[in-house]
């Protein structure tokens, strides 16, 4: 039997407990926790076997393995005297979004023996230990940034732990990591959330933008319901590259609402839509993890009591598992009343071919 513990216990933590447990079952989880309900929560459900008192219990010096999983600038706080109680041969690692500030303080605490940074690139807009699950990290890219060359077994253990997971390990320098996330994942926050600032800004008494925003501004705003908190500390941990690709943002916004006040179109705005297209299409064909291939499909069903029960019933009678049904209240860009989400292809062709058999309207 080998023991992990977990230093925070929400979505990230919780669901690679729960996704450990489901490879190797006899696995003794321990794990500190700021909400302590969801850690009994988490003990009645057989995932947590004890219960931590403080993010640095001595019990960590029993574990195998063990994940920083706490916020950001927490993290870092935790950083020295977990590692003091770190057993020898243990793993020591992280799940921040950002690599440099807690590579560069390992560096600086001596922990090369123990510490390789990691950030597993799944999550959801829900947040806490009640929105994990076992198959988060499934097909998602697991990223590994080791802080020395000295001890390939670190990186070897958690890669290993990726793929245990179904995830993709992926080794990335600490620098180059976060560069890259600054451009994929924090600004489309800022993006997402400043866009629905302006939406509220721009809002009349009776609320006509709120009650008409539909599919496409739903889709790209969904990530601005994110932890505040969380968001704040990300970005401010990554701010150097984050600014500087704001920076380029902003100049390229500026040079769309200068086309966009001339008289005459100087097509910048027909190029910029179509640059966009081929390249996003690209991600879409061969995309693995952070954006994830869309398995999913519109059907237009008559708006009565049963009709969504009716399609659940047909398809968990072939077997075939659904991951999402989303409500269009609105049917913006020709989509259906319905739209039903899958784990993987295949669910998805078998679905379409047998709701076409029930003679219902889909679009894919």
């Amino acid at each position: 039997m080998r023991s992990i513990a977990f230093i925070g216990f929400g979505l990230i933590g919780g669901s690679i407990a729960k996704g450990v447990l489901k490879k190797y079952p006899d696995t003794r989880i321990m794990a500190f926790g700021r909400n302590k309900s969801n850690l009994e929560i988490a003990q009645e459900e057989g995932v947590v076997n004890v219960i931590l008192e403080s993010p640095c219990d001595k019990r960590i010096s029993e574990c195998d393995m063990v994940f920083l999983c706490a916020p950001v600038q927490d993290n870092l706080a935790y950083l020295p005297e977990i590692g003091r109680l770190i057993k020898d041969g243990a793993v020591l690692t992280d799940v921040g979004s950002t690599k440099g500030a807690i590579c560069a303080r390992a560096k600086e605490l001596g922990l090369e023996r123990c510490f390789v940074g990691g950030h597993p690139m799944a999550g959801s807009e829900q947040t806490g230990y009640k929105a994990s699950t076992d198959y988060l990290f499934s097909n998602a890219y697991y990223i590994i940034s080791p802080i020395s060359d000295e001890h390939p077994e670190l990186t070897g253990a958690l890669r290993r732990l990726a793929e245990d997971l179904q995830a993709i390990p992926m080794q990335v320098e600490a620098e180059k990591h976060d560069a890259a996330v600054a451009a994929v994942s924090h600004l489309p926050h800022i993006v997402a959330s400043s866009l629905v600032n302006i939406v509220k800004a721009s809002d009349d008494a009776q609320h006509t933008l709120k009650t008409i925003a539909a599919g496409g501004f739903r889709d790209i705003t969904r990530i601005a319901s994110a932890s505040p908190a969380l968001w704040e500390q990300i970005c401010d941990s990554n701010s150097h590259a984050l600014a500087a690709l704001l920076d380029r943002y902003i100049g390229m916004l500026s040079d769309i609402s200068f086309s966009l006040k001339k008289e005459q179109s100087d097509q910048r705005i027909l190029r910029m839509f179509e640059s966009s297209r081929e390249y996003r299409n690209s991600i879409d064909a061969k995309s693995k993890g952070a954006l994830s291939a869309d398995y999913s499909f519109s059907v237009d069903i008559a708006d009565e009591v049963g009709a969504i029960s009716t399609i659940s019933v047909i398809l968990a009678s072939k077997g075939i598992s659904i991951k999402n049904i989303g409500i269009n209240n609105a049917r913006d860009h020709g989509e259906g009343a319905l739209r039903i989400a899958f784990y993987e292809e295949e669910a998805k062709e078998k679905a379409l071919t047998v709701l076409k058999r029930y003679q219902y309207d889909l679009r894919d």
